[in-house]
């Protein structure tokens, strides 16, 4: 057992103005905050806006106030709250004190839950903005950070890091909610979020996961809750982890991880641990989270405070540092997984390869932009820096503990580089030519299609002399999921849609989608990025709803790409065409083919004047029903054992498609 003892300097002054916000909570009753339960209060941000100086008296004017109304309001942490200064977790409330108020404070997207990050056991006051910043700017979720200083029920509580939490939210992490009756697939394969973690939070272990010295790792329901979780739904999200460390060794798109991960997510979660070297890294505060119908990512990064050359070294720690791999380190290593991965020659390959475009002039994991970051960074929070030593003691230099993290941070990259190791086999990686040509993200309603949601389809489109192997190609990101089945092949020219209800496309459109994603697109703005199996980049697309793009918001319109030769993330290689016109495209691609007898009992003969290289049936909601690749120009099918009804003919030949219905009776 460890006691530990602070002397507590006295503010030289009384707090009055700062310029970073201002955070003011006021509990009922001036009750002093315990651990569990939460109390209610008032809170008020005060915040004139970039570059100004905010004042505490500013707490009574309505224009200077970011926020200004109920919360309720607990201590956070594990170890931390050993520390006199605590940190904080608190909701955002309606007047009821019951309501969650979904609010957006200083610039962050709405949401009610939020926290005051203490900055506990970090002398330097920065590891983890610099840490969430580095994340975001590599491209991926993080919490976002906005430091500010604190007053509780009249007394100064120093700097804190408002940020937000870890949760499923479309500005956060960007999964479904899955709900206690979603126990069969597909409903039942997402979105779940899981941790790597300590259990005095109270959560009960989910299962564990050896590592390779001999301990075992933690795994905890964060999403769906663990009171939540229904045994399906534990078995399900357990045994994809299960499944992930049986194939780590195996770099097949089919059967092996690639099939199950999404590869950036996890190569960025590893180097962001390791650039750090984050001594609790992989086994602590480690996050995974996985869509409907989508891959396992990795993420987001949590808490790095005990990193860049840091630790517990009051309780005889030190475990942080530049020349050794955090995943086999014999500590916090994780499950095996993460050193089985990191031994597998394609995914390290990725790794460095990764790493050596992170590390280049003017990115991210640059040595100057991480100086120049760590220095605009220590600028801002300077005066709130005296401030804060000067209550609690434990910026005592931080000069020097800046100057030493720079230095930690310039042996760090030159370490890795030296260490990852070659990246030439995985330096020019060929991809298909396939190209997102149309986009349909806010169809517009009518009496017959009443959601718009459900009419969503976008066009890839194979603009390559060769057949394109679909295998292991897949939507890269959160919010918009499908993965190619493998073994598909897509013609040269040929077209593909895919649709977000295939049985409401195939009603409007009079023709079947190739398949059916999963979420829906955003009216506003979204990244859409297709990638092979690891993760490299077909084709990326951001479009807006707003100038220079076309207007297709919601008005019956779609973006369609005018020449596939373009750049396709360029508005102006963009028009917007009238959803009407998407089934005549296809009408007019036909090739003197002949479907006899139309309607048929059995057999039904098909007559084209080119060769048919694939052909597809599809029942009107839209499914499968046979493929066939006959390569002849003419093909005879057998219906006699399908059901009666319409059925869908979708045929190619070279880089025409032609959509034909006929009538089995």
């Amino acid at each position: 057992m460890f006691c530990l003892m602070w002397q507590l300097p006295a503010l030289a002054q009384p707090f009055t103005d700062s310029n970073l916000p201002i955070v003011i909570i006021n509990t009922d009753g001036a009750q002093e905050i315990p651990d569990d339960p939460r109390i209610f209060g008032d809170m008020k941000i005060i915040y004139r806006g970039e570059g100004q100086q905010n004042y505490v008296t500013d707490q009574n004017t309505p224009a200077y106030l970011n926020y200004n109304g109920r919360i309720d309001i607990e201590i956070r942490g594990s170890s931390s709250q050993a520390l006199p200064k605590k940190g904080y977790g608190f909701s955002t409330k309606m007047a009821d004190n019951t309501t969650n108020n979904n609010v957006s404070l200083l610039g962050m997207p709405s949401e009610n839950d939020w926290i005051l990050n203490g900055l506990a056991f970090d002398p330097s006051l920065i590891r983890d903005y610099l840490s969430y910043n580095l994340s975001r700017s590599m491209g991926n979720y993080a919490t976002r950070t906005a430091y500010c200083e604190v007053v509780i029920n009249g007394d100064y509580k120093g700097l804190y890091i408002l940020q937000e939490k870890v949760k499923a939210d479309g500005g956060r992490v960007d999964v479904t909610k899955i709900t206690t009756s979603q126990n069969t697939l597909p409903n039942l394969s997402g979105g779940y979020i899981t941790k790597c973690d300590k259990t005095t939070g109270g959560d009960p272990v989910a299962w564990t996961m050896p590592d390779y010295n001999g301990g075992q790792v933690d795994f905890i329901h964060e999403l769906p809750k663990p009171a939540d979780a229904t045994a399906a739904q534990d078995n399900y999200i357990h045994n994809y982890f299960t499944d992930l460390q049986t194939s780590v060794t195996s770099s097949d798109p089919v059967t092996g991880y690639p099939s199950l991960i999404d590869i950036p997510s996890f190569v960025d979660f590893m180097l962001s641990n390791e650039l750090a070297s984050n001594a609790d890294g992989y086994s602590l505060s480690t996050y995974f989270h996985k869509d409907r119908n989508g891959k396992l990512r990795a993420g987001p990064i949590w808490d790095f405070n005990l990193t860049y050359g840091n630790d517990l070294f009051f309780w005889g720690f030190d475990r942080s540092h530049y020349d050794v791999w955090q995943f086999a380190d014999g500590g916090n290593d994780g499950a095996k997984f993460w050193t089985d991965l990191f031994n597998n020659t394609a995914f390290r390959c990725n790794v460095s390869r990764r790493f050596n475009e992170l590390t280049q002039p003017g990115q991210p994991l640059n040595p100057d932009t991480l100086n120049t970051f760590i220095d605009n960074t220590i600028n801002y929070i300077s005066a709130a820096a005296v401030r804060e030593n000067n209550l609690w003691g434990t910026v005592p230099d931080l000069e020097t503990e800046i100057f030493s993290l720079k230095f930690w941070l310039d042996q760090r990259v030159t370490w890795m580089t030296e260490h990852l190791g070659s990246f030439s086999g995985c330096s020019s990686v060929a991809v298909p030519s396939l190209v997102i040509s149309k986009i349909n993200y806010n169809p517009n309603t009518s009496g017959s299609f009443t959601s718009s949601n459900d009419q969503e389809f976008i066009e890839i489109r194979n603009v390559g002399n060769t057949s394109a192997d679909l295998t292991g190609i897949y939507f890269r990101g959160t919010g918009f999921v499908y993965q190619f089945p493998a073994n598909q092949v897509l013609a040269a020219g040929a077209g593909v849609f895919l649709a977000s209800k295939a049985n409401v496309f195939t009603s409007r459109y009079g023709f079947a989608p190739y398949g059916e994603f999963t979420r829906n697109m955003s009216n506003n703005n979204q990244d859409l990025v297709l990638a092979d199996a690891f993760g490299n980049i077909i084709d990326q697309v951001h479009y807006y709803d707003s100038a220079p793009w076309p207007d297709a918001d919601g008005n019956g319109n779609y973006l369609q790409l005018t020449d596939t030769a373009l750049d396709n993330n360029i508005a102006s290689s963009w028009t917007a065409m009238n959803m009407n016109t998407l089934p005549a495209e296809f009408e007019t691609k036909d090739f003197a083919l002949q479907l006899y007898p139309n309607p048929t009992s059995g057999i039904l003969h098909i007559q084209a004047g080119e060769t048919i290289s694939t052909m597809a049936v599809f029942d009107l909601r839209g499914r499968l029903r046979s493929m066939f690749r006959p390569e002849s120009t003419a093909v005879t099918i057998d219906t006699s054992a399908w059901a009666k009804g319409l059925y869908l003919l979708k045929i190619q030949a070279g880089a025409k498609t032609s959509i034909k219905k006929f009538n089995r009776r």
